[in-house]
């Protein structure tokens, strides 16, 4: 049976990855929300709320602060997802949108010149495969990756996800090693290419995953 300190750090461990699987099913990144984490941390934020007598006065204090800040995430969450059930999130927002704005204000800028009427022109299929490849890909650009465990997180969560939703197989594929071959391949283009940030990206090309790693000036 785990005990009490264990079971603090698996909460923190678990908002924390709640935040993370949030942010990309907002993002489009996977399809549904993660309410298998969510259950499992309002168990958890349950049992001690009713057993505060039974923590050490650094047990209790701990779990105060992330009870606090599961109630804030949760209260943002609640708040976004109102948004996208009645449709009020923001219509052009994130990279395919706006892509496609750009190439619809384009064609508009065109339209005239070509003598056609100027109504609002749709976006060409171009630019919407384009627009679409760059909503399914993920980037994060490191340079100190041991110091920025967060965002390893989050490579490894999009990285895992794609791959899943791709079918790809993912039983070999571990945190600590994907941790420590982000920190080499970092190190190792930032002495090769001398550069200071590396960006990391997670797309799906013709229905496989790839995780590119660029130098960014």
């Amino acid at each position: 049976m785990a005990t009490i300190d264990e079971e603090l750090a698996q909460l923190e461990r678990d908002i924390r990855q709640l935040k993370i699987e949030y942010d990309m099913f907002f993002g489009g990144g996977r399809k549904r929300p993660p309410t298998e984490i969510e259950w499992r941390i309002e168990l958890i934020v349950k049992r001690y709320a009713e057993r505060g007598g039974d923590l050490k006065f650094g047990q209790r204090f701990r779990f105060n602060n992330l009870s606090q800040t599961y109630a804030k995430y949760k209260d943002v969450f609640r708040k976004r997802m109102a948004q996208r059930e009645e449709g009020t999130v923001q219509r052009h927002f994130g990279a395919a949108a706006k892509a496609i704005e750009a190439e619809r204000s384009r064609a508009q800028a065109e339209a005239p010149q070509k003598g056609t009427p100027s109504a609002e022109s749709a976006p060409t299929p171009a630019a919407v495969a384009a627009a679409s490849a760059e909503a399914r890909s993920f980037r994060v650009a490191f340079s100190e990756p041991e110091n920025e465990s967060q965002k390893v997180d989050q490579l490894f969560e999009a990285f895992r996800q794609a791959k899943q939703q791709a079918g790809e197989e993912t039983a070999k594929l571990t945190r600590a090693g994907f941790n420590e071959f982000v920190r080499k391949k970092t190190k190792d283009l930032q002495s090769k290419k001398n550069c200071r940030d590396v960006e990391y990206v997670v797309e799906t090309v013709d229905g496989q995953v790839k995780l590119k790693a660029l130098v960014k000036s």
